[in-house]
């Protein structure tokens, strides 16, 4: 089983349903579905704006669970994580999201785990922070502690999706070029220029360093950028022009201006 499958997003006495239908879009793009509403306090009876921000994740909104408790929200799940932003009573082990997600992954191996969000107004209480068995805060500058509640659901759920190992990077379909092919795509290269007037033979030794160093690490400083761009305007140049073969780039055109 996906231990995904296993987490329990529980938000408490929440007040705004855009922020709920906001939250189910943070859950559905890290591949959590399970929306647990404690005793909510929901301004807007009609839910309208929280269906609207939900966007594609309004089967996360539709299949919400309701209760009337905190208690009653948690009570069959292995562990529950409380988040808090503030400190204080209960709450000196805290631990950030990326730290704490493995371990919540690990537990919900073996069984639901609720992860708990409070009000939008002053979060857990004391007493709702006293029955959870590990306490999350997400690292913040000190000047501004308070995040919006789908943003904290975001954050937290994107550590536990990052640490299940689900996301699967993409990578290049073909295979590392070979020294052999890149100094032959060089030596074309150091002819063509040439060919066009861009560098004489006497200089192409020299030149060619820097294209060498272009090819192995991309365009990084302004000279880089400066010799990409010569080649550019001298290939345009001898395009419209013609460039006789023994007319150094120099004469007729001045690719670095």
């Amino acid at each position: 089983m996906n231990p995904l499958d296993n987490i329990r997003i529980v938000l408490v006495g929440t007040l705004y349903s855009g922020n709920v239908g906001s939250a189910c879009r943070a859950m559905a793009n890290m591949g959590i579905r399970h929306l647990r509403l404690a005793a909510p306090n929901i301004q807007d009876k009609d839910w309208r704006e929280g269906e609207k921000l939900a966007v594609h994740a309004d089967d996360v909104l539709k299949n919400r669970e309701e209760f009337a408790t905190f208690e009653e929200a948690v009570e069959d799940c292995v562990a529950v994580v409380g988040t808090t932003a503030r400190g204080g009573l209960f709450r000196q082990h805290v631990k950030a999201p990326r730290d704490l997600a493995p371990e919540i992954l690990d537990l919900a191996s073996k069984g639901p785990v609720a992860v708990v969000f409070g009000r939008e107004d002053k979060g857990l209480l004391n007493e709702e922070v006293a029955q959870c068995t590990h306490l999350l805060r997400i690292p913040v500058d000190v000047g501004y502690t308070s995040i919006n509640l789908a943003q904290a659901v975001l954050i937290t759920a994107y550590e536990i999706f990052a640490a299940s190992g689900s996301y699967v990077p993409p990578h290049e379909k073909s295979a590392a070029a070979p020294q052999g092919l890149k100094m032959v795509l060089t030596r074309n290269w150091e002819t063509a220029l040439t060919d066009i007037g861009f560098m004489s033979e006497k200089e192409s030794e020299y030149m060619m360093q820097g294209v060498h160093r272009i090819f192995s690490r991309g365009v990084q400083t302004a000279d880089d950028a400066s010799i990409m761009l010569g080649i550019a305007r001298q290939m345009l140049w001898s395009h419209r022009h013609g460039v006789p073969p023994d007319t150094p780039a120099g004469e007729g055109y001045k690719p670095f201006q």
